[in-house]
């Protein structure tokens, strides 16, 4: 893929819908091909399929750029995560939020269960005490805001630590995207994405992605995780891969409708008579919301709902609701009556009328 002729400072808006296209010869597609084959003839670009796709450096090229790096597509975004960790030396320790989602920390339980690593729990909002906890680390894993809490981290202060201590900084970007934040700008080393939430947009797909700086540094970073993604086999299907790209063409407009909803959601649920809490770091789609009462009357919201979708997942078109702790591997710093809300881009009253009837009944 090329950028041809682009102007250097497009916009991230324009960013998402020009990238990722195939040169503008007489009679070419606007759109770039799915490619759909396992098998190469010799002496080319790829020898396999494994190794690459032309479906995928589209992809890769429009989000590479939206986050200022260079980006590789997986087949989920757990695959990223476990990508990105694997950078982390065998028997090493590695810094991590005690209230990061549920996947990386059960992958961190693993880890540290069967010996591969020490993990150093923190509370990423204590900015001191991550820092105290940095040296002698091989990594560190940053989520900001956090998934569900919403927590907000000092990304630009830790990142900065870690590079002075020689930690690999990574930071899940999933809930802000490279439109509410980019963290390779901070000075983290990598940045993971779920693509199956905001970047593709529609909950049709799953996919992950990891992103690195356009450094020597960074490059050598991409190539370790380039190698894992070879021969750990977690690779992205042409086709996901297309949808995801197609979905990433209307990012800016879906989130700028989403984040609006989410504030005005965010204003009126604030003092609820059936909110203990309410979480929202004061940018994007997501709130959370604790309920007056204990999971059961949570759990009567969810049940209560009609246009919200009560499911698991977040990012899509759709408003989705559901009680964390519902789920086995949800970390006990998820508050049982804990609702995560990813707002979607329908009309805001008609969601609130909804959910202001389901906490009625909570």
């Amino acid at each position: 893929m090329s950028t041809h002729d682009l102007p250097e400072d497009l916009s991230p808006a324009t960013r998402v819908v020009a990238l990722g296209r195939p040169p503008r010869d007489p009679g070419a597609p606007v759109n770039p091909s799915i490619e759909l084959t396992s098998t190469y003839a010799a002496d080319g670009a790829v020898g396999y399929a494994r190794a690459g796709n032309p479906t995928w450096l589209a992809f890769e090229e429009a989000l590479g750029s939206l986050e200022g790096g260079d980006a590789l597509v997986f087949s989920s975004g757990m695959a990223a995560v476990t990508a990105a960790l694997s950078l982390a030396p065998h028997g090493t320790p590695i810094v991590a939020s005690k209230t990061a989602y549920n996947g990386t920390v059960a992958r961190l339980l693993d880890a540290k269960a069967d010996g591969s690593h020490e993990v150093r729990w923190v509370d990423l909002t204590d900015t001191d005490a991550v820092i105290a906890a940095l040296p002698g680390a091989a990594l560190v894993w940053l989520e900001s805001p956090s998934n569900p809490l919403l927590e907000v981290a000092d990304l630009p202060a830790l990142a900065a630590a870690a590079r002075a201590h020689g930690v690999i900084s990574v930071c899940d970007n999933t809930f802000a995207t490279p439109l509410g934040q980019r963290p390779l700008e901070f000075g983290v080393g990598v940045v993971v994405h779920s693509v199956t939430k905001y970047l593709s947009g529609h909950s049709d797909l799953i996919l992950g992605a990891t992103v690195t700086a356009a450094t020597d540094a960074g490059r050598a970073l991409r190539d370790r995780l380039a190698h894992q993604r070879l021969l750990g086999g977690a690779i992205a299907g042409p086709v996901e891969t297309w949808l995801a790209l197609r979905g990433l063409r209307t990012l800016a407009i879906r989130l700028e409708r989403a984040s609006a909803n989410a504030a005005e959601l965010a204003s009126r649920l604030d003092g609820h008579s059936a909110v203990a809490r309410l979480r929202y770091p004061g940018f994007g789609a997501m709130v959370s919301i604790e309920v007056a009462g204990d999971a059961d009357a949570a759990e009567r919201v969810t049940g209560a709902v009609r246009l919200w979708s009560h499911s698991t997942s977040l990012g899509g078109v759709e408003s989705q609701i559901e009680r964390r702790r519902r789920h086995e591997l949800e970390p006990e710093t998820t508050p049982d009556n804990l609702l995560r809300l990813s707002v979607g881009i329908e009309d805001v009253d008609d969601l609130w009328r909804d959910l202001d009837r389901a906490l009625g009944q909570a």
